[in-house]
């Protein structure tokens, strides 16, 4: 799945040095095999409701709101989310808290209020049509084909992260859970399609929930309450990892970032770019029943993300306070080169603390979140690769039952994908590492694009194009000459010694050199575009553009609707409760 969160040393979990031993009981094998046998009983529940390529790959507009913008939230909650966050909050403390408060909120209040009207009026079936509609067919062929790419590799790192995880902790075969993992998903997505996925998204929530919420109340409890914990985070660290802004006015903290690459680089470009433009999360709002139910989508899940750190996060900081604390007899697992493991925070934890019975449901959660991930990224696939890439380019014209079977043969074709770059992810260190920097080229200049295109109406098709290869480019060209290493304080990257970015800002993490990333790719597709599109012709009249921009189109009336359902209204609230939890952590 496309994500913001730390990256999962995806190679490194399959050797690590210390991992925590699991055993699993009679009662633990028989919670994962009903949570098997449910997902893929919703599928074949589902498959009746499924009679045209519309039903397949986009659910034909019919999924209840409740179900919808749980599934908004869901489809994010993949292995980035349950593992790459705990072992941030164990490395960053509470400053992890970013990527909720700041770096998703505003941006999914925003697309609730001022996008989805635009993507579901104007019935595109994904985002890259959308970007047809709106543009030409080259813009929508060059994102079609790039979000592509990018769903079965990010799919296939979380089939290897699962794999590898479960051969780690339970010593089962790696190929075998491989392969089995790939057929359950397979199994529900290709009978129930996209409706299957939703679906099951929803359950995987409650599953995450029920899993990891014993782990962070029986650590507080261990350490003695909020207060008992930051005292033991304060033991070796001083007061850092509870202060989310207090130490941002430098990079001098633990994430290395400064207060204006937080907020622009992962509160406006990153967080924009992924939650607004994203086809994996926007599927979900686009799957509702009406434009007002679609609107609401983002804003429903939304209210538990913002408290998603108490299950996500907190667990890592427990972690860090537990091994600070005397007589534990806890450590967060160390690594092959004998460094400490933050991946393995939550599997750690699980051993330290769970019994028989709750073992199973917190490890049936992990499971449940590699697989929403997968899930997400295979339906999102086989929808972009039928509608934006085989019927516009290869098979034009033909009948619904023959896209129906392309959509079902997609499915096919991306699970094996997946699995073929999961043996890709298991020979290469960082694969999320370097799916993350993949990210931030797409994603980040894509919400550039977007923005322009939105609010803009002279934006042209030529404009749009170039834009997105100019800043995927000059973010390739910043990668280069950025991250040869990551720097230290006072170091220099010795084969451009003397250059403006070597002298004038040294990264002192890859988060921040990600972030920074993701702010120069934006911009130059910004502005390039802009520039472009002012010597070039439009080739839509504003009668075409109505419903896809926003100047153009009629504003959504709302004085029928209730206040509870207004989406300004509702995201209003959200943001300011947002602004809050800032305040009281800062």
């Amino acid at each position: 799945m496309i994500d913001l969160h730390i990256p999962i040393l995806a190679a490194a979990v399959v050797e690590a040095g210390s991992a925590p031993q699991i055993n699993l009981h009679s009662v633990d094998y028989l919670i994962l095999g009903v949570y098997i046998l449910v997902v893929i009983g919703i599928g074949f529940v589902l498959k009746k409701h499924v009679k045209s390529a519309s039903d397949f790959l986009t659910s034909g507009r019919s999924i209840p709101v409740w179900v919808t913008g749980l599934a908004f939230l869901s489809a994010n909650l993949g292995a980035q989310e349950v593992i790459g966050m705990a072992a941030s909050g164990a490395k960053y403390g509470i400053m992890t808290a970013h990527f909720y408060w700041v770096g998703a909120i505003p941006a999914m209040i925003f697309l609730a209020i001022f996008m989805m009207p635009f993507y579901y009026g104007s019935r595109a079936r994904s985002v890259p049509e959308y970007l047809k509609l709106r543009f030409d067919e080259k813009t929508r062929g060059l994102n079609a084909v790039s979000f592509a790419v990018m769903t079965v590799a990010s799919s296939g790192a979380s089939l290897h992260a699962l794999a590898a995880l479960l051969h780690l902790l339970l010593k089962w075969d790696y190929n075998v859970s491989l392969i089995v993992s790939s057929v359950v998903v397979l199994a529900y997505v290709l009978k129930g399609g996209l409706s299957s996925a939703i679906y099951t998204e929803v359950l995987q929530f409650f599953l995450i929930v029920l899993g990891f919420a014993p782990l962070v109340i029986i650590g507080l409890n261990d350490l003695g309450g909020w207060s008992g914990l930051k005292e033991s985070l304060m033991t070796n660290n001083g007061d850092q990892f509870v202060h989310s802004w207090k130490y941002m006015g430098t990079t001098a903290n633990p994430m290395g970032v400064e207060w204006f690459g937080m907020v622009f680089g992962l509160g406006f470009v990153l967080s924009f770019g992924y939650w607004c433009t994203d086809f994996l999360v926007v599927q979900r709002a686009m799957a509702a029943k009406t434009m007002g139910d679609a609107r609401r989508t983002p804003i429903i899940g939304a209210i538990p993300k913002m408290l998603f750190p108490v299950i996500v996060i907190l667990p890592g900081m427990i972690a860090l306070g537990l091994a600070a604390k005397a007589g534990a007899n806890y450590s967060i697992p160390l690594g092959v080169n004998g460094t400490t493991d933050y991946n393995l925070v939550i599997p750690s934890l699980i051993a330290h603390y769970l019994p028989t019975g709750m073992l199973g449901l917190a490890l049936t959660a992990l499971m449940a979140s590699f697989m929403s991930g997968m899930a997400g990224n295979v339906t999102a696939f086989n929808t972009v690769w039928t509608y934006d890439i085989y019927q516009s380019y290869i098979g034009k014209g033909k009948s619904d039952a023959h896209y129906m079977w392309m959509a079902k043969f997609a499915t096919v074709a991306g699970i094996i994908i997946s699995i073929g770059f999961a043996y890709v992810a298991k020979n290469v260190d960082n694969i999320m590492d370097f799916l993350q920097l993949v990210f931030g080229f797409v994603n980040a200049p894509v919400f550039a694009t977007f923005l322009l295109g939105m609010f803009w109406k002279r934006t042209t098709g030529h404009g749009a194009f170039y834009g997105l290869l100019a800043g995927t480019i000059c973010a390739m060209i910043f990668h280069g000459i950025s991250s040869p290493q990551i720097l230290e304080a006072g170091q220099t990257i010795p084969w451009v010694k003397g250059a403006w970015i070597s002298s004038h800002y040294q990264f002192t993490s890859s988060m921040a050199q990600n972030f920074w990333l993701a702010i120069v790719a934006w911009t130059f597709c910004f502005f390039i575009t802009i520039g472009i599109s002012m010597i070039t012709k439009r080739t839509k009249t504003d009668g075409e553009l109505v419903g896809l921009v926003y100047s153009l189109t009629e504003k959504i009336k709302e004085e029928n609707e209730p206040m509870w359902k207004r989406p300004a209204v509702v995201g209003t609230v959200v943001l300011i409760v947002a602004v809050i939890l800032n305040i009281i952590f800062r």
